[in-house]
């Protein structure tokens, strides 16, 4: 398959953002297969499994890229294991070559001391590399998440990767996921039930209040609100 040269695809990425502002996710996902064949892949968290199942149904046998930062809650790995036994996906698992006691060994407990260094390496660092021979990744933010990701667009130009950036689910509202969740038997990561409503490493996340922003719960206590991923 031939890519079309950057400028291309930031044009072509500008294009779609407007073509496919209101169509539905798994159009969306079917789409930059049909345009990326095999250098298109999904990520997800394992926050849940929605993105997985959008992915499955409109493209069976879809990769989708899990990123181990060895940080992880046990149950956010059960729920990877458990999504990709249920799913038509083919799950791969992105690991850090420096295992957390070598990383800790060499920069201590850098969540604590550093909390953008530690995204960095455990995370930014490690998806820049799984993510070389694709030329666009999908990935599950939503506008409805905080007001940071407000103006998220279905598709857009990532600069800092050269790839295109696909949200399938941007535009959902939390209504719209629970509906989905509980249409489809959706399986959730089970720390959602005690109040983790948006789940990343285990020593940066807490349970958030109800009502609270979902994502006040991710490096509490610092002005830090993204990993840098996204």
């Amino acid at each position: 398959m031939t890519i079309a040269p950057t400028n291309d695809l930031e044009a072509l990425a500008a294009d779609a953002a407007r073509n496919l502002e209101t169509a539905g996710a798994d159009e969306i996902v079917r789409w930059a297969h049909e345009t990326f064949g095999e250098r298109f892949a999904v990520t997800a968290s394992m926050a849940d499994g929605v993105l997985s199942h959008v992915a499955s149904r409109a493209v069976p046998g879809i990769k989708v890229l899990f990123l181990d930062t060895g940080y992880h809650f046990p149950e956010t790995i059960g729920t990877r294991d458990a999504i990709a036994a249920a799913y038509d996906i083919d799950v791969e698992t992105i690991t850090h070559p420096l295992r957390v006691p070598e990383h800790e060994a060499e920069f201590g407990q850098l969540y604590k001391i550093d909390a953008d260094l530690c995204c960095s390496i455990r995370k930014v660092w490690p998806l820049d590399r799984a993510l070389r021979p694709y030329d666009a990744w999908a990935g599950g933010v939503r506008r409805a998440e905080s007001p940071t990701r407000a103006d998220t667009p279905v598709v857009f130009w990532d600069p800092k990767r050269g790839k295109v950036k696909v949200n399938p689910l941007a535009t959902w509202s939390d209504e719209h996921v629970d509906d989905y969740v509980r249409r489809h038997g959706i399986l959730v990561n089970p720390l959602r039930q005690v109040g983790y409503l948006s789940i990343g490493c285990e020593p940066c996340t807490r349970p958030v209040a109800p009502g609270a922003d979902p994502r006040s719960g991710r490096w509490a206590g610092t002005s830090k609100t993204e990993c840098g991923i996204n």
